[in-house]
């Protein structure tokens, strides 16, 4: 059963999800935000790691009401699962429900700045599932899982083991062939979680707002499992031209190698008209819950969020 307020899918509402981050010296002011997203009635609320994305969850769960909530996402080698295992309970149980953990293995460069060696990732994500449950004996009730997910087997694995997948900078025109790794009954149940988390930036001056989602951007391009990714998704044109250069030690040239074409599938730039209809867009896709994360041209997070809120005004 459903939280009373439950809202649904991203559809039912009009409105997406919102990623919040809980930035050094704004935490206070990133929770009266949460609020206010709530009672605009935004869809929900996604924090990623950056800041500690499970420690604003458990912040989230008190200081809101009826919102979804969860992490996009947490990394299943920051933490044994076990210890997972009972702050994700705690949340589940103070937020009567609305608390969905998302887990993921994380990148190359995270890694190494944490000194993991990881394995393989469908091995390592299985494993750390069947832990985190084991942990549900001594931590009580564990909330819905979502899986982040980028290629086919790991959104197999997402429609095999988990409640949902969640993926981040997904192609719009390849979300048809993403989501048929997932089972039937998986698309069509309607609390099964399929998100994506998608760079946003709203302003009429259309170029201005791509430049600040190249930005964003640019440190994905430079990861391979994210080139494989969007070569596999009909842009291999453009990776191979940001290896080359970044093989040559020509960094700079990465920005003008990140098509129109390419940026236009892959994030949400431009005019209110602009972005909105490309919420739609995903929404037909078949995406239940896109989940914006809001840049600015103009000024900082703050900015972009209130930039978010003006659009359905």
């Amino acid at each position: 059963m459903e939280p009373v307020g439950w809202r649904g899918p991203v559809g039912m509402t009009g409105k997406p999800a919102v990623s919040l981050a809980a930035v050094p010296g704004r935490r206070k002011a990133t929770l009266e935000i949460a609020q206010r997203l709530e009672q605009e009635g935004f869809a929900g609320l996604y924090c990623p790691s950056f800041g500690d994305g499970l420690g604003l969850c458990e912040a989230i769960a008190l200081q809101t009401r009826e919102i979804p909530f969860g992490t996009t996402i947490a990394n299943i080698y920051a933490r044994h699962p076990r210890d997972y295992a009972q702050t994700a309970a705690l949340i589940h149980e103070l937020s009567g429900g609305r608390f969905r953990f998302g887990i993921g293995v994380s990148h190359g460069p995270t890694l190494e700045r944490l000194n993991v060696k990881a394995g393989t990732p469908l091995e390592d994500m299985r494993r750390f599932v069947t832990a985190l449950r084991e942990g549900a004996s001594q931590a009580g009730a564990l909330p819905p899982l979502v899986l982040a997910t980028l290629r086919g087997k790991m959104v197999a694995l997402a429609g095999e083991i988990a409640q949902g997948a969640v993926w981040a900078n997904a192609a719009r025109s390849h979300m048809a062939a993403s989501l048929a790794y997932l089972p039937a009954a998986a698309r069509q149940d309607p609390s099964f979680f399929i998100g994506n988390m998608i760079p946003t930036c709203i302003d009429a001056d259309r170029a201005a707002a791509a430049a600040v989602n190249r930005r964003t951007l640019t440190g994905y391009v430079k990861l391979p499992n994210y080139q494989n990714y969007w070569m596999e998704a009909g842009f291999e044109e453009e990776m191979q031209a940001i290896r080359k250069a970044l093989a040559s030690g020509e960094e700079e040239r990465v920005p003008g190698l990140m098509s129109e074409r390419w940026l236009s599938q892959v994030t949400l730039y431009g005019s209110a008209k602009q972005v909105r209809d490309g919420i739609e867009a995903w929404q037909a896709a078949g995406i239940k819950t896109l989940i914006v994360v809001p840049s600015s041209a103009r000024g900082n997070q703050m900015a972009a969020l209130q930039e978010l809120i003006d659009l359905y005004r």
